[in-house]
Parts: structure tokens; sequence; C-alpha cells
């Protein structure tokens, strides 16, 4: 019997292309950025409605379901969008049917945001429909994975905002 120590098993059970490396990672993300942004689209598309306006009934969804209200500063401030490009947005999905203003019955002057009508039900089916799905996905990751994979996903999107602000102070 011999205690001869192997320190690199190149081809050992796999062959060297099921090895993945920090580039092999960075393309998947890429893959899954750009299959969820088309999901997004497709949904948006399906809805009728652009990106501000989906990312505007996230926000009164997620409000909703945490117990909060939403008013249309509060939306705007989400959204990072000004006072008047919200008043338009929020107009068109009242029009279309996806919000109803309400008042506020702390503050007479008020006006609170909810989702709401037939139209609101069919954009709950397609974000909760892809929601499930994805969701399905990342519960059969096992937790310690999980973390591992959140705390990359983290740092990730730390370097990409602080990209963003340099490219920002190098533009001022």
């Amino acid at each position: 019997m011999t205690s001869e120590v192997t320190t690199h098993a190149a081809g050992f059970w796999y062959d060297d292309g099921a090895r993945v490396d920090a580039v092999d990672l960075l393309n998947a993300l890429r893959r899954y950025r750009t299959a969820e942004s088309a999901a997004q689209r497709r949904a948006r598309e399906a809805l009728g409605i652009g990106e501000n306006a989906m990312l505007a009934l996230r926000a009164l969804l997620d409000a909703e379901a945490t117990g909060r209200t939403v008013n249309s500063k509060e939306l705007a401030d989400r959204l990072g969008i000004t006072a008047a490009s919200t008043s338009a947005l929020v107009d068109r999905l009242v029009r279309s049917g996806h919000v109803e203003r309400q008042p506020d019955p702390n503050d007479r002057r008020g006006v609170i945001l909810t989702a709401s009508g037939p139209a609101m039900r069919q954009a709950l089916r397609v974000i909760h429909d892809l929601d499930g799905r994805v969701s399905e996905v990342a519960e059969r990751l096992p937790s310690d994975e999980a973390a591992i994979v959140a705390d990359f996903l983290d740092e990730m999107t730390s370097v990409v905002s602080e990209t963003d602000a340099d490219l920002g102070d190098r533009r001022a």
C-alpha cells in the first residue's frame, strides 16, 4: 500500500471542462441577467406597461404585503424619478386599471396609491408566476450554499454600485 498524495487531480472522475472558474461564473451571471431582462420585458409586454410602471407595481405590491401605504412622493423616491414623471406614470396606471387613488385617512389632502382591479389581477398572475418559478430553483439550493451565493451577489452588487458612482464622479 502506498501513501502517495495527489495534489493535482486533473481528469480524476471529471474532465477539466467540469471545473468552474471565475470566467465561467461571470459568464453564467451574464446569461442570467440577459434571461432575466428578457423575462421582465415579456412580462411588461404581456401587461402593456413600461419598465417604470412594472417597478411601480412591484413597489405597491411590496408595500401592501407589509401593511404599508404608498403615496406619489414615496413612489417617486423609490423609483428615483421626478414628481411630474410620477404623476404621469400614476395617471397611466389608473387609466389602465392597475392602480387606484384612495383618500389618505391620516391626511385629508393626501392620496394613497393601491394596486387594484382586473388589470392588476392579471399583473399579479404574471409577476407571481415568474417569482414562483425562480423561487423554486432558489429553494433547492442548500442553505450553506445559498449563503455563499448571496454573499457573492451582494459583493458583486457593491462592486457594480461603486463603479456607477465612480463613473458619475468622472462626468462631473
